[in-house]
């Protein structure tokens, strides 16, 4: 094995900022063993200090700054960065990416893999003839498929028409030793915002359209119009920046509200204030597996989801926590008035959730799964045999 050079993958992806495909990589490449591969991360548009997350200093960011529109200089950009790099592995990551498998094959990269996280809200449900007929395009230069969900999965074979012994399903993982439940005195938001009494229903993310972040406002909103004495205690958080952000300031302003609620945008202390909440809600229009919902679980956090995506595989109804229906104010502010009321279920369902954690979303059972695909398509052994003749 003298000379034995570790494969490299090039993971390619739109951009690198925070997000939960992101936060996904970040895990990956810090768990894995460093001993079984090297990574590049390509963006084809940027990247940010995001990257930062990434432990290991060997880990080398190109961004092609791919521009927008029919412009397809990027095209001989990337061809050329990965004849320069000659991965032994690309994997390309959503709809965005997908157009590098194209470009890899032209390159001669052999072992090609494509991963779907996740649809926008241009596309929620996967219909679009369009992109479809782009993914069906690639369908043949694709090896093998990584679908973070059974619902992804199951569209990948049904839609795309991809040979179901060419797609693995692996949950992301949740680093249980960062993500814990809370112990000891509460601490979010500015002084005064949330004593031991408050009632913290919070979420974190991207406060893009497809989050609906609004919608959790408005039953927040409508929360307290059903029972105004909630306003002693209810509590909101929303962790994240985007462009809806604005438009819920404005809402919480216009109900009164906003000294009720904290939406400091973006933050580093995720995992402390994630533990300091009560209830976790995620009220997205469409999702693959939230990365979120994980890291709620993991801090011992009931969880109210709507029911979309990969939700329904994360929540278990009546057991860690409920799922609702896509953009129902009414249900979704009764559904926390609920929890609002019982802090037995809240504390049952919270524990619930952290065990559930523990024995189906860990870190290891992640790396396995994508390390049993990345040796599928490059088995070490050829690349052992090939150096040692």
């Amino acid at each position: 094995m003298t000379g034995h050079k570790t494969p490299l993958i090039a993971h390619i992806v739109h951009h690198f900022r925070v997000g939960g495909m992101e936060n996904g990589m970040v895990n990956l490449i810090n768990h894995m063993p460093q001993e079984r591969f090297r990574h590049v991360v390509i963006c084809l548009d940027d990247f940010t200090e995001f990257r930062a997350r990434i432990e290991r200093n060997d880990v080398d960011f190109y961004a092609l700054a791919k521009p927008a529109g029919r412009d397809v200089s990027w095209y001989f950009r990337l061809w050329r960065l990965l004849r320069a790099l000659s991965p032994d592995i690309v994997h390309t990551r959503n709809l965005s990416a997908i157009e590098g498998q194209f470009v890899a094959a032209a390159a001669g990269i052999r072992a090609r893999i494509h991963g779907e996280h996740g649809r926008d809200v241009f596309d929620l449900h996967g219909k679009n003839r369009k992109y479809n007929l782009l993914r069906k395009l690639a369908r043949p230069l694709v090896g093998h498929y990584i679908a973070v969900s059974r619902d992804l999965e199951q569209w990948l074979i049904d839609t795309v028409g991809v040979p179901p012994q060419r797609v693995s399903q692996i949950y992301n993982g949740v680093d249980s030793t960062r993500f814990h439940p809370r112990e000891g005195a509460r601490h979010i938001g500015p002084a005064g915002f949330a004593d031991e009494t408050a009632f913290v229903i919070g979420s974190v993310g991207r406060m893009a359209e497809v989050k609906n972040y609004p919608g959790l406002v408005r039953a927040f909103i409508r929360l307290l119009e059903i029972e105004p004495a909630a306003r002693q205690r209810a509590r909101l958080a929303i962790i994240g920046e985007g462009v809806a952000r604005e438009t819920c300031l404005n809402l919480l302003r216009e109900a009164n509200a906003a000294h009720l609620a904290w939406l400091p945008g973006e933050r580093a202390d995720v995992a402390e204030l994630m533990r300091n909440m009560d209830l976790f809600v995620l009220p997205s229009l469409g999702e693959g597996i939230s990365n979120t919902i994980l890291e709620a679980m993991a801090c011992g956090l009931p969880i109210v989801a709507t029911r979309v995506g990969g939700n329904p595989e994360l929540v278990e109804e009546a057991h860690t926590g409920a799922l609702v229906p896509v953009s129902d104010t009414e249900i979704l502010a009764r559904t926390l008035l609920k929890f609002f009321h019982d802090e037995n279920m809240v504390e049952a369902q919270g524990q619930a959730s952290r065990k559930r954690i523990e024995s189906h979303f860990s870190m290891q059972a992640m790396v396995r799964g994508y390390l049993s695909v990345y040796e599928r398509v490059f088995p070490r052994s050829l690349a052992e045999n090939a150096t040692s003749q």
